[in-house]
């Protein structure tokens, strides 16, 4: 029996991108500024319709390296935002995706009218976003502070070598709270994914600090099967 062709469906559904951004000293998201309507002038995460000849995960590569210029940056999907009127223009689903990355990453620069301008935002300072941006970038901060006590994410911000210092610093700034130097050492020191190196820091002002380096296979490993850290 032959197969009746169907009508072609049209499905409106969008990506939307958070990626936070750390320089060092402080958590950022990537935001854009809009250069159509609806919304237009407003501070927005980048995020647009996918086309109908690519999947989603496709889809958020394209829109952040056409909002923002960056590329080759592994993102997770977060969740779906699906809320009847999210869109003033219509009924339009959304799959939110989540990185972190070095926020001093070059390449802010949109290739796509659609956005004048790409910038690096305070975290805890954001602007009025459009559309339902701002319960996006919470959700995605919620979820990178609940996987960062069970996967060591955000590890690839530091340099190859590091104090334990500056690895707390990233656990404080993404967790929003203070840390006590003694036990959070004595926590990360015993899931054995750093060396200790004969090595201190150089051209500081304070004193000099231990180095320490990954160990790449249990780093691995940990990413792999997950841990649960209670800073």
């Amino acid at each position: 029996m032959p197969i009746r062709k169907l009508p072609k469906l049209h499905s409106d559904f969008s990506v939307d991108c958070v990626i936070f951004g750390y320089d060092g000293e402080e958590l950022k998201v990537l935001l854009i500024e809009r250069n159509e309507e609806p919304f237009a002038k407003w501070m927005a995460i980048p995020g647009n319709l996918a086309q109908d000849n690519e999947d989603i995960d496709q889809a958020a590569a394209r829109v952040l390296h056409d909002l923002t210029g960056l590329e080759n940056v592994f993102m997770e999907q977060l969740q779906a935002f699906g809320a009847p009127n999210r869109h003033p223009q219509g009924r339009v689903i959304t799959v939110a995706y989540y990185a972190i990355i070095k926020s001093s990453v070059n390449g802010l620069h949109p290739l796509s009218s659609f956005a004048t301008k790409a910038v690096w935002w305070p975290a805890n300072q954001l602007p009025e976003l459009a559309f339902d941006h701002q319960q996006i970038v919470q959700a995605a901060l919620k979820r990178l502070k609940n996987r960062i006590r069970y996967v060591p994410i955000g590890f690839e911000l530091l340099p190859e070598k590091f104090s334990l210092t500056e690895l707390q610093e990233i656990y404080e700034v993404i967790l929003d709270k203070p840390i006590d130097k003694r036990n959070f050492r004595k926590k990360i020191l015993s899931y054995g994914f750093l060396t200790e190196l004969n090595q201190k820091q150089t051209g500081v002002s304070h004193r000099a600090a231990r180095l320490y380096k990954f160990n790449q296979k249990q780093y691995e490993e940990l990413k792999q099967n997950g841990f649960y850290f209670v800073p």
